[in-house]
């Protein structure tokens, strides 16, 4: 079985007004992966982002905002690297966890899902923190195998199966990333990791947004089960 490094790592993220927080965030890639991972921004910001992650080496693909599964979906489809790692731009997850889900992808694992809720999540603002229990608990109902974090940013996959699936949902992408895969047998890991404080404002409206990714929980888990 291949070996991978950080040159065959790709970290993807879609982007909008995250100027606080994106230097930081790019920053720790380059850091840990001693500049050796290929960064790729998915953009629709209007303020300085997109420049500032020019400006640090990462590829910026522009885009109508869309919402963030369109942008996230472009990204981890953009890159040829075999290994690509998903993170959000806002400064609150831990790059310094790259090594870890790199080495689990070369144990064998399809993918290598960052755990935000074990660990306790306290920077998270409650109801967020107690939607994210709730979205990870129906999903589990449906799936019929135990998750902890459905909705989790922070993410390592095989490229090949980002491509073998067809991705359909917008605000539940994060959902569905897990949720798909897990339910064709794929080999899936759950890492717990430490979750920061955001730098900057949240774009996500917590009722709108919670009620969008549990009605794509719920599409998502039914139509696999169809498959079987």
């Amino acid at each position: 079985m291949t070996e991978y490094t950080f040159d065959d790592l790709a970290v993807v993220m879609g982007t909008y007004n995250e100027e606080q927080a994106i230097g930081s965030v790019l920053a720790d890639i380059d850091r840990i992966t001693d500049g050796r991972a290929e960064v790729v921004c998915v953009d629709g910001s209007d303020d300085r982002t997109p420049e500032i992650a020019r400006k640090m080496g990462a590829r910026v693909i522009e885009q109508e905002p869309q919402g963030y599964g369109v942008a996230v979906e472009a990204a981890v489809l953009a890159p040829d690297r075999p290994v690509v790692v998903t993170t959000d731009c806002d400064d609150t997850y831990p790059m310094e966890y790259l090594p870890k889900f790199l080495d689990l992808i070369n144990d064998g694992y399809d993918v290598v899902s960052g755990d935000r809720i074990t660990k306790g999540a306290e920077t998270m603002p409650r109801l967020n923190r107690a939607g994210n229990i709730a979205f990870a608990r129906l999903a589990s109902y449906l799936m019929g195998a135990t998750v902890h974090d459905t909705t989790t940013g922070m993410r390592a996959y095989r490229r090949e199966l980002l491509h073998d699936i067809e991705w359909t949902e917008n605000t539940g992408l994060s959902a569905e990333l897990l949720i798909r895969p897990a339910m064709r047998g794929y080999k899936i890991a759950e890492v717990p990791i430490p979750y920061r404080e955001r730098a900057g404002e949240t774009k996500l409206d917590p009722f709108a947004g919670g009620a969008a990714i549990g009605k794509s929980i719920v599409k998502v888990c039914l139509e696999e089960r169809l498959r079987l």
